[in-house]
């Protein structure tokens, strides 16, 4: 069907093509609701987008481009968000880390100044007196520090890891655009390709601390089952002694 005004294209001048879309879904959520309204309501009597004119036609590709421009960067907004939270919980994750380390480190210390203190109540008791030996059922080892112990890794980048096959662009796919596409819409393109790049970029250091989480949660929980074996042991220990200077007391 043809168009009610065949002589008129849209195309050849752009401030024409920008006044026949006077509004802007960005100003606020009602005028998205209303102007979709009008499009969704526009078609459907008409018997759909097949007979709309030229100018109806492209102020709905218009729209239609905003509102995928406005949600892909919706989507990088929220992406931002969640990197800002997981970097914080990596710093916690290595101040954990940090403190498991020299709480491990003070136990070996507490072995230190326990084993002089075993060693003189050993000696007690007199001369006739067998001598004490503490049972030791394993021995006091520190924290094990190994290379590249900070969950705080450098990102591989992203060229790279796309060339390695570990983080592919989120490039859409090429489509075949009509040579009068107006060049509001190419802006809009542009803008959408811009900032899938950047969600591309974000996913993929998303994922890389994800993977760092994973490994600094992993190795604190081995740290922390090694502290509590050695943290039994002392009190174990601690107990033979008490025990040993009880004895010597009541002689």
């Amino acid at each position: 069907m043809a168009p009610k005004n065949s002589s008129w294209n849209p195309f050849d001048d752009e401030k024409e093509a920008a006044k026949s879309f006077s509004l802007n879904p960005f100003d606020d959520d009602d005028d998205d609701k209303e102007v979709e309204k009008r499009f969704t309501s526009s078609l459907k009597p008409s018997g759909g987008k097949e007979n709309q004119t030229v100018q109806e036609l492209e102020s709905y590709a218009v729209y239609n481009s905003e509102e995928t421009t406005k949600t892909v960067q919706g989507c990088l907004k929220v992406a931002e968000e969640i990197r800002c939270d997981a970097s914080k919980t990596l710093v916690m994750l290595n101040e954990q880390g940090d403190q498991i380390t020299r709480t491990h480190q003070k136990t070996v210390d507490l072995d230190h100044h326990l084993s002089r203190g075993e060693k003189i109540l050993g000696r007690l008791g007199g001369v006739f007196s067998r001598t004490w030996k503490p049972k030791k059922s394993r021995s006091i080892t520190g924290p094990v520090i190994t290379k590249g112990d900070s969950p705080k890794r450098k990102v591989i980048d992203l060229k790279t890891r796309e060339k390695l096959g570990l983080n592919p662009s989120l490039k859409p796919k090429s489509k075949t655009l009509p040579e009068a596409v107006d060049a509001y819409q190419k802006t809009q393109i542009a803008k959408q390709d811009e900032a899938l790049t950047d969600l591309s970029a974000l996913l993929g250091e998303l994922k890389n601390m994800a993977v760092d989480m994973g490994t600094a949660i992993e190795r604190q929980t081995n740290e922390l089952d090694h502290l509590q074996d050695n943290a039994d042991e002392l009190n174990y220990r601690v107990k033979q002694s008490n025990q040993r200077a009880r004895y010597l007391l009541r002689k």
